[in-house]
């Protein structure tokens, strides 16, 4: 009988790399039920280590890590802490090439910084061990929320713009305004500087 998880990982992993297209069929079919189970990660992590060798050290497809680091969270994150277990996926699915790669160590800062309550000091170690001393982990996780903060600063700077514009047009309205004043007022200004017209001759007094 046919093993169809070997047989899948060969037929993605055919031409040596994972495409935009194969990423989008894993996404359709791991998430089919909401969720990723056990199984389902093990499949993706197995996936990744395999693409990772034929990729000689090139970066994988970014819609692939994604959803690989999306999946790894969601399973390894519960109720915003991560226990033994999870820092233990971590571990296995971040060393699969024994190195830690950059994709790698801001999807730890962006992990640490999303787990709001207690974890295991197998996670906390795991962090030292890939980002650096405790100072610089913190660093690292400062540096992730930044790049949020950036990339909102940049979604609200056409609002600014379009404020300060309306703003301006506020300021050369009353110009206008002043100018039209001026022009309805030069026909009247006219008017009272002709000269008054000449008296008629008394026609009266001509024919007594």
């Amino acid at each position: 009988m046919a093993d169809w998880k070997k047989l899948a990982l060969a037929i993605i992993l055919a031409d040596g790399a994972i495409d935009e297209n194969e990423v989008k069929v894993l996404k359709k079919e791991l998430y089919a039920d909401g969720k990723i189970d056990k199984q389902e990660l093990a499949f993706l992590m197995e996936l990744r280590e395999l693409a990772q060798k034929k990729a000689k050290g090139q970066e994988l497809h970014p819609e692939f890590e994604k959803l690989f680091f999306k999946a790894l969270q969601e399973s390894v994150l519960v109720d915003g802490a991560i226990n033994k277990e999870g820092a233990n996926k971590l571990r296995l699915a971040i060393f699969a090439d024994k190195k830690v790669d950059e994709g790698e160590k801001k999807f730890l800062a962006r992990l640490k910084k999303a787990a709001t309550k207690k974890t295991h000091a197998d996670f906390e170690a795991l962090c030292v061990e890939c980002l650096g001393k405790p100072e610089v982990v913190e660093k690292s996780v400062a540096s992730a929320k930044g790049d949020k903060d950036t990339k909102a600063d940049k979604t609200d700077k056409p609002a600014m713009m379009v404020s300060s514009k309306g703003s301006a047009a506020k300021k050369t309205s009353p110009k206008k305004s002043e100018t039209k004043a001026t022009a309805a007022k030069a026909p009247a200004s006219a008017k009272e500087e002709s000269p008054a017209p000449a008296p008629e001759p008394a026609a009266a007094a001509s024919e007594k």
